[in-house]
């Protein structure tokens, strides 16, 4: 049998055998899904439909929050409010600058919720995956960071400049900078773009491996019974009482990963700004 209910295509978690049949953990597998309609480049699958579905919400949610908005903020509005100014504020702000920031403050804030929202999938029942930890959207994610601060660097400080202020810190001894430049260059225009794909991607694909785990666990052992094993179920109360404190912490970690991308962006484009950097 199957674990949590089949979706669109196919089964969510893992495939969980009766005992008899052994155990079948999940596996990276999980995030690789036949086409539902169309191929190559425009096939659609499940985890496209929940991107569609993901962003309508989104879409939704401020159209409905900021429809009417009113002076003493009510409801979503007030919930929306306490988002948006919370990057504003404590991202924006703190890290580019309150003039700076404001002309960011609509990516970032985007940034935030969008990640956000593709991130808490992994724990909303009947979806139980989390869209970014398909490769393809933190890596798009990364890219249009890594071209954004580039180029807003560019235009602050000149691209001459910009280049050479990111590869030739100033008040360093020139002969420190056969040392200097290589890593500056290898830091600034390949890594960022590449731990910030990389961080987003792991974590989630890393949390809906555990949260499978345990919760296919919980249904094998839970299944002992039919094998004459009834004292599996012992452990498998173990398990799913786990499973249910993984999910308020995937949770947790949906929010922090958007929360440090979106920090992150904020501070290389504050460091793009920056003449002397």
């Amino acid at each position: 049998m199957t674990l949590a209910s089949t979706v669109l295509d196919r089964p969510v978690l893992a495939n969980v055998s009766t005992p008899p049949d052994g155990y079948v953990p999940p596996g990276i597998e999980e995030f690789f899904y036949d086409p539902l309609f169309g191929s190559g480049m425009f096939a659609v699958n499940r985890i496209v439909l929940m991107m569609l579905l993901m962003t309508g919400l989104l879409c939704l949610l401020f159209g409905m929050g900021f429809r009417k908005p009113q002076v003493v903020p009510r409801g979503l509005q007030n919930v929306l409010e306490t988002g948006t100014e919370f990057v504003r504020t404590q991202i924006g702000d703190e890290v580019i600058g309150k003039e700076a920031s404001r002309r960011f403050s609509p990516y970032l804030t985007a940034l935030f919720f969008f990640i956000l929202a593709f991130n808490i999938t992994s724990i909303i029942p009947g979806l139980n995956l989390p869209i970014n930890g398909l490769a393809a959207v933190p890596l798009i994610l990364a890219v249009v960071t890594w071209v954004i601060y580039n180029v807003q660097g560019a235009k602050a400080q000149g691209l001459g400049h910009y280049v050479k202020g990111s590869l030739f810190p100033p008040g360093i001894p020139k002969p420190i900078y056969l040392l200097v430049t290589p890593i500056e260059l290898i830091s600034t225009f390949v890594l960022r773009p590449v731990t910030l794909f990389i961080r987003l991607l792991a974590n989630m694909i890393a949390g809906h491996l555990i949260l499978g785990l345990f919760f296919s666990a919980s249904t094998y052992l839970f299944l002992g019974y039919q094998d004459g094993r009834w004292w599996t179920a012992f452990f498998g109360l173990g398990s799913f009482a786990g499973a249910v404190v993984f999910t308020f912490f995937e949770a947790l970690v949906a929010v922090l990963q958007a929360y440090i991308f979106t920090l992150l962006t904020a501070v290389y484009l504050a460091g793009s700004l920056e003449p002397d950097h």
